[in-house]
């Protein structure tokens, strides 16, 4: 076996205690692991896309049991490039929460990022439907004390809400779990995708119900209608750090819902044959809608973003409504520049709000380095919009030239075009505002709100490593569009791995063992 495919997992749960006992008091030196630590996971993550990219799937058996009976971690295509995103969006995150002094705002922020990223990493990773409920809940429980990193009142109500939303996701997880299991006997995936295939249509009752119910578990931590609300409220209160690592968090939803109904609930199981596509894509188009108008009618900065990042999770689960690998590829290539677009947002209004002091989109008078911020605010404007020359534009010709079936044709089309025209709209209003009409207003209105970001006398400019940050961010959707044609391979290869269960579940269930 190969170890270092339980490394993602291993290295940032061996870290974050030792932060939080041993370094919580010295930021110097907490930061100085959690960057070790993040560079070691994007190195090892590296690695091990090298590795999967020879295309075959690769099993850690812990305890070295055979599966079904032992816990397994899988390592193929899929779970490799988004361990790597995951890696990648960490460091770019760890750089301005640094940069900006975030970190310093709470003794455990360093600890709580390392078990975030050991929760996302393990579940991209596992190969078991009751670990990927453990990590879940492991990176749930990170992110509740992330969300509420700094305090404030605003802050603990919409973190009640994430609390109280993922809770009820969580509850419905495990009885669907309980029905899987009392149903088939096993809850490993491979062995699940055995078992649920050899139960006829009239026993399949039981089966049907727990491939709806994780289907909901899964579109709440995607954030799909109709249980999308909680997403604008904890991403705009959240700490703009927090919010751009929070952009990877819904994929583990796409990722789930990718894996499971795929490999467990294909296409050609009689079981569940058509339940996936008959809901998912109707509520995909409904939640492109709902974040499309939430862009055009927010007035304050950051609920903007939120709703943004609700329309490009509504764009990306249109195409894995789909279930095909043409759109799987497409929305595998959409969901890596979504989360980079997203966390580009997030990072951009943390400098912006910290000099300005309030969120609201409302002239006011302009802030030190206006005119950078304006050519920043633009290029990752139009990432989230999909407009040339960024990666966005080609991920939604993807997206759309996959979504050619006469079934998908008419709604798909309809809601992402006019869904991007709206966002465009939006974003473009929000952006005239904060950089454009602030030139000719010299004073706050007075009844703006303050944030708890509150401008000094004298706003000092971003320092070079705060811009950083956002710049990479934005740099990376760049190298996706120049590198379009490398990456779109990787990612069909990708997808025809996915689609290849039987693929899956021989190298899980071999009685062999990896050398």
């Amino acid at each position: 076996m190969n170890h270092w495919i339980i490394a993602p997992v291993i290295l940032p749960a061996l870290l974050a205690p030792v932060i939080a006992f041993v370094m919580r008091h010295d930021i110097t030196l907490a930061r100085a692991a959690s960057f070790a630590g993040a560079l070691a996971l994007a190195f090892i993550a590296l690695g091990l896309t090298v590795l999967a990219a020879g295309g075959e799937t690769h099993v850690y058996r812990l305890g070295d049991w055979p599966a079904p009976f032992g816990i397994v971690l899988v390592l193929d295509r899929l779970s490799a490039i988004l361990v790597l995103l995951t890696a990648v969006l960490a460091l770019i995150v760890l750089t301005h929460a640094a940069a900006s002094g975030w970190d310093r705002r709470g003794r455990h922020f360093h600890a709580l990022f390392q078990f975030q990223l050991m929760g996302i990493c393990g579940a991209f990773l596992t190969g078991d439907a009751f670990n990927l409920f453990v990590f879940f809940e492991v990176l749930l429980i990170a992110s509740y004390g992330l969300m509420i990193h700094g305090g404030g009142g605003v802050r603990l109500r919409a973190g009640l809400q994430y609390v109280v939303m993922n809770l009820a996701g969580s509850t419905l997880f495990l009885f669907a779990l309980g029905t899987l299991y009392a149903t088939t006997g096993t809850l490993n995936i491979a062995d699940l995708a055995l078992r649920v295939r050899e139960i006829p249509l009239e026993d399949a009752a039981l089966v049907r119900v727990a491939a709806m119910l994780l289907m909901i578990v899964f579109a709440i931590k995607a954030a799909l209608f109709p249980v999308q609300f909680w997403l604008p409220g904890t991403y705009a209160n959240a700490p703009a750090p927090v919010a751009a690592l929070f952009a990877v968090m819904t994929k583990v939803g796409a990722y789930a819902i990718l894996r499971m109904h795929t490999v467990v609930f294909g296409p050609d199981v009689i079981a569940t044959n058509g339940l996936p596509g008959t809901w998912l894509f109707p509520a995909a188009a409904i939640t492109m809608a709902v974040g499309a108008v939430g862009v055009m009618g927010a007035r304050r900065l950051m609920p903007m973003l939120a709703f943004s990042v609700v329309g490009s999770m509504g764009t990306l689960m249109l195409a894995v409504a789909a279930f095909t690998p043409q759109a799987t590829t497409a929305a595998l290539y959409y969901l890596l520049h979504s989360t980079l677009a997203g966390a580009a947002l997030f990072l951009l209004a943390d400098l912006v709000l910290t000099r300005r002091g309030s969120d609201r989109l409302s002239p006011q008078s302009a802030t030190v380095q206006n005119g950078l911020y304006a050519a920043i605010f633009f290029a990752a404007a139009i990432g989230m919009a999909g407009m040339p020359p960024l990666s966005g534009f080609l991920g939604k010709l993807m997206v759309l030239d996959a979504l050619r079936a006469p079934e998908h044709l008419v709604v798909g089309w309809s809601v992402i075009l006019v869904g991007s025209l709206l966002t465009i709209v939006g974003l473009a209003r929000a952006g005239s505002v904060l950089f454009w009409k602030s030139t000719a207003t010299e004073t706050t209105p007075p009844d703006t709100p303050q944030t708890e970001a509150q401008p000094t006398d004298a706003p000092s400019p971003a320092t070079p490593l705060e811009l950083a940050a956002v710049i990479a961010a934005i740099a990376l959707m760049a190298g996706l569009a120049v590198l379009a044609g490398p990456i779109t391979n990787f990612l069909e290869d990708t997808s025809t791995q996915l689609f290849d269960r039987d693929g899956y579940i021989e190298a899980v269930l071999a009685t062999g063992h990896e050398g």
